[in-house]
């Protein structure tokens, strides 16, 4: 099985989500081969080039021989990079696991924090994510909170393949 992980890669707190997700799904299902954006110094060695066209093939490519994608939908918004990925990786028909970790989806049922929103539009205690790029995923796969979730969904999806 092949994957590909879509999650920003320029900051501090990006990259060591991305290295923790790979080290997880590389450690449970050690016959994945996952393709890690950051990983691939050819278009991501910031010291070095890669123009826009060398960082679409390249990225393309392995999205269009992944098998499954994983995209983190966590920041102040979904990624650019991850949207657009979700976008494309959407028309193939192939499962996306995507992982949103963000503590403020608790409390949901929270009736003080639904009161306050209803009073005061700017007391909003929750987190919105882009309803168009949440339904691409939806369609064929599934949104969860925990990189234990995420391991396993790859490997109900592996599971499927294999049957």
């Amino acid at each position: 099985m092949k994957a590909y992980l879509a999650n920003g890669l320029f900051s501090m707190g990006d990259r060591l989500v991305n290295e923790l997700l790979a080290s997880e799904i590389r450690k449970e299902i050690p016959e994945i081969e996952l393709y890690v954006p950051q990983e691939n110094d050819a278009i991501n060695d910031k010291h070095a080039f890669a123009n826009s066209l060398a960082i679409a093939d390249a990225d393309m490519n392995k999205l269009q021989e992944s098998d499954v994608l994983i995209a983190v939908l966590d920041g102040i918004e979904i990624d650019s990079g991850v949207a657009a990925e979700i976008g494309v990786f959407s028309t193939s028909g192939r499962p996306i696991i995507a992982l949103f970790s963000d503590v403020r989806q608790l409390g949901r049922d929270n009736r003080e924090k639904i009161n306050a929103l209803i009073e005061d539009g700017t007391e909003n205690q929750f987190i919105y994510r882009n309803l168009f790029v949440v339904g691409l995923i939806k369609r064929n796969g599934v949104i969860v909170s925990t990189v234990t979730e995420v391991v396993e969904n790859v490997k109900k999806y592996l599971r499927e393949e294999v049957l």
